[in-house]
């Protein structure tokens, strides 16, 4: 489920020194006057690339990443160009999205078609997929996700879907592979707390449990002998790379590695409803209830959340 840019380019060397070149495209949309945009986050993966914001052929503008949140795959930028007013989009309420409803997406198919415009409609709601970059190939999985059939291609990935009142209503982000009209859109309310939280705190802030872990499946359970089918499972990645990360929450409240953390607050973990997602529900500084199986004992734990840095 391809959800990328343009193909990559390898960076040029000359006498020993890396030269810039173009890496890939993708779209975004303003808004708020003063140059706050939003995109997808895996546009903007890259820490070491340089940023630039095209408005037309006239316009371009270096962009600064104010955050990314790679949960719900956002990132909010800001072009840094004092005096300047620029037009922008209204932001609509994903909530009140109808089946059937009359939509655009608006974008750069393929990193190269500038301001291309498809028509489709909202053809289901609440959909949850498992996504990867053509790039990077770094895959994550995305929930809440508004499904439409109007033409969604690599590099209109952070371009607006639109409704009928010009409102912004989602964020461009997937498409399916091998399917037709089959695309995919943030929730435009996801990306409008993120934008509200960079407004007033500068930064998203975001609930850290910190811990590495794995979601189980019954099919790797089964294969690996383990106690319970669903959950996540506490592990570390690397070898040597501890699991639970020091001074965090999980390790302040005893979590230990390959405990199965089952439920939040007796909300069930799984593939459909990973711990990541759970956790976003809760505020930093809260406290929370996991139900937890060690040795096949089950156990209660509180954990405090802190903010991930």
């Amino acid at each position: 489920m391809p959800f990328g840019g343009n193909d990559l380019i390898m960076p040029r060397f000359k006498r020993g020194e890396k030269k810039p070149t173009k890496i890939g495209g993708g779209s975004g949309f303003l808004v708020s006057s003063d140059g706050y945009l939003i995109t997808s986050n895996h546009i903007v993966s890259d820490y070491e690339a340089d940023y630039t914001v095209i408005l037309s052929y006239e316009e371009k503008y270096p962009a600064k990443i104010l955050a990314r949140d790679p949960i719900n795959d956002i990132a909010i930028l800001k072009i840094e160009k004092k005096g300047k007013k620029f037009p922008y989009l209204k932001l609509g309420n994903s909530d009140k999205i109808e089946l059937g409803e009359e939509v655009i997406a608006v974008g750069n198919a393929l990193g190269e078609f500038q301001d291309t415009v498809s028509f489709g409609i909202v053809s289901g709601l609440s959909r949850y997929i498992q996504a990867t970059d053509q790039i990077s190939r770094y895959s994550e999985r995305l929930r809440g996700l508004i499904q439409t059939d109007a033409a969604i291609n690599p590099g209109n990935s952070g371009g607006p879907l639109v409704n009928m009142k010009g409102e912004v209503i989602g964020v461009n982000t997937a498409m399916a592979a091998g399917a037709e009209n089959i695309g995919f859109s943030i929730p435009i309310n996801y990306a409008k707390k993120d934008f509200k939280e960079v407004k007033k705190h500068g930064k998203i802030i975001i609930p850290f449990l910190g811990i590495k872990y794995i979601l189980l499946s019954k099919e790797f359970a089964e294969k690996n002998n383990l106690p319970a089918d669903n959950g996540a499972l506490i592990v570390r990645e690397i070898l040597g790379n501890p699991p639970i990360i020091k001074g965090s929450a999980a390790e302040k409240a005893g979590l230990k590695e390959f405990d199965i953390i089952l439920e939040v607050n007796g909300e069930k973990i799984s593939l459909r409803n990973p711990l990541s997602n759970i956790i976003q529900k809760h505020k930093v500084g809260e406290e929370i209830r996991l139900k937890v199986l060690r040795s096949k004992k089950t156990l209660n734990i509180k954990v405090k959340l802190q903010e991930k840095k």
